[in-house]
């Protein structure tokens, strides 16, 4: 490793699913906004997904044959001054493997037989670049320090949801030492002795440690475990959120906020730099002819199916509310298996107040004056964005994973939000209520806007020059060169 301290060289390994993808992209450009030469690594597949659906005839579906490693998504960055380098990795399945069916696989994949073809990949690439110095990857990658360690690099680990979530998974032995996981998650009452949460209901856990599935339980204790190990660790949030648990993590582990939300020179809505791995519809012609704060955005996440019981109940609710919003939901929203379309006879009820549409820039959207609140599933990627170019209340839906913990921040600890439902099953009554409180710009739904007022200001002051992104971004780097000074020595 040569010994340059003046511009750390870091190995970007990415997640391969869309809601860590793109805020590993967005990692990227702000590291080399901020002195780091970057070489990305994305997955031959991921890469395919990406650059076929940000080609101008990609809305056709037919694939011009241009994804490539060749083809660097970050080339217009390169042109604007930035040293992002860009290569590709197999993830061990043909570009046809059905990877959406057979996500378990790949995810096994990724702790057995993946690390070979990364220890191979960083291999070559420190050995034709002795300047590389960190290794970057997901969180959720459990080979990154016996990687680092073999090629004398600094590791760092990139936690892509809130830090309350990174804390309750870090703190899983107390949960079981309390009873948590014996009682097969049916423990009843306020769990109140993690460390740095105030008090959080078994309900609001990460669904995953409320399943208490084996296999996944054994895969998270890894990926905590392995998590100890790193460097660093740069958590995509924004300290102001969620100070007492980003306080109580830095007593133990080298943690900065750093929200990878950056608005790049080359622009932000309309980025250069693609990220989505489905064809994003330009909408702003219909949401052109909305007034101001009048339109729901409806959009359910990349990746998780849904109940068709569920999404026909809001389609009605939809209706009954009459308020007009532009619904993103996806051909796969139910399986991945068929494509899903709604009703003839819903779409007839919808077609004078709705749009709906398959896929779309979310950031674009979210920024466009029409926007007055938005029906989400609580992705974590979802709820930062709307707060910083919305400024919208939200409606919220969980559905798994990080969301259920996400759903509490929103609603219960920011309070710029509401529950879709309160009671299962869902019912379109419910959804036409609720819609019709969050879109009223009298009582609760002016409370609500008041509130994201001063939310949005607070992720403004730290997203803004000399704000905590800033200072902990700046101290981050300057831990690092430090870092990579001992490890040349």
């Amino acid at each position: 490793m040569e010994n340059n301290n003046s511009k750390p060289h870091a190995i970007l390994f990415a997640l391969p699913f869309q809601g860590h993808v793109t805020p590993s992209i967005h990692l990227a450009m702000k590291l080399a906004l901020n002195g780091f030469t970057i070489t990305f690594v994305n997955t031959e597949y991921i890469h395919h997904q990406i650059t076929k659906s940000s080609q101008p005839d990609s809305s056709t579906g037919v694939d011009n044959g241009d994804g490539g490693a060749d083809n660097n998504i970050f080339a217009k960055a390169r042109d604007s001054g930035l040293d992002i380098r860009f290569t590709t990795i197999t993830d061990g399945f043909p570009l046809d493997f059905n990877r959406s069916l057979n996500q378990l696989q790949i995810m096994q994949r990724n702790v057995v037989g993946f690390p070979a073809h990364v220890d191979e990949l960083v291999g070559n690439l420190v050995k034709s670049d002795p300047s590389i110095s960190c290794l970057i990857a997901d969180t959720f990658c459990t080979w990154t320090s016996q990687i680092a360690q073999k090629y004398k690099i600094v590791n760092i680990s990139f936690w892509t949801q809130p830090a309350l979530v990174f804390n309750l998974y870090y703190h899983m032995e107390l949960l079981n030492t309390n009873g948590y996981f014996a009682s097969h998650g049916n423990l009843k009452g306020t769990i109140d002795y993690i460390p740095g949460v105030k008090a959080i209901e078994p309900k609001d856990l990460p669904s995953f440690l409320q399943e208490n599935e084996k296999k996944t339980l054994e895969y998270l204790d890894k990926v905590f475990k392995e998590v100890k190990n790193a460097d660093f660790i740069i958590c995509n949030t924004i300290q102001e959120l969620e100070s007492d648990t980003i306080f109580v993590l830095r007593e133990k582990l080298p943690i900065f906020a750093i929200s990878t939300l950056v608005h790049s020179p080359l622009g932000f809505a309309k980025s250069a730099i693609p990220t989505s791995m489905r064809t994003e519809l330009d909408c702003s012609q219909w949401l052109n002819t909305k007034p101001q704060g009048s339109v729901l955005y409806v959009s359910f996440g990349s990746t998780l199916p849904s109940k068709k019981s569920d999404i026909e109940e809001i389609a009605h609710g939809l209706v009954l509310s009459g308020v007009n919003f532009i619904w993103v939901l996806r051909h796969d929203a139910l399986s991945f298996e068929e494509p899903y379309v709604l009703p003839n006879e819903i779409q007839d009820e919808i077609k004078d107040k709705g749009l709906v549409v398959t896929w779309v820039n979310q950031i674009e959207v979210l920024s466009h004056p029409s926007i007055g609140g938005f029906l989400t599933h609580c992705g974590w990627n979802s709820i930062i964005e709307s707060l910083h170019f919305s400024g919208v209340p939200l409606l919220c839906f969980h559905l798994r994973g990080d969301q259920t913990t996400n759903r509490k921040l929103v609603v219960d600890d920011w309070r710029v939000g509401l529950n879709l439902c309160d009671r299962k099953p869902l019912t379109r009554l419910e959804v036409a209520e609720k819609i019709k409180r969050l879109m009223n710009t009298k009582s609760e739904g002016d409370e609500l806007r008041e509130q994201v007022i001063k939310v949005r200001q607070t992720v403004g002051n730290a997203l803004a020059k000399c704000g905590s992104c800033e200072k902990n971004l700046d101290q981050f780097v300057a831990d690092v060169k430090v870092k990579i000074g001992e490890r040349s020595i």
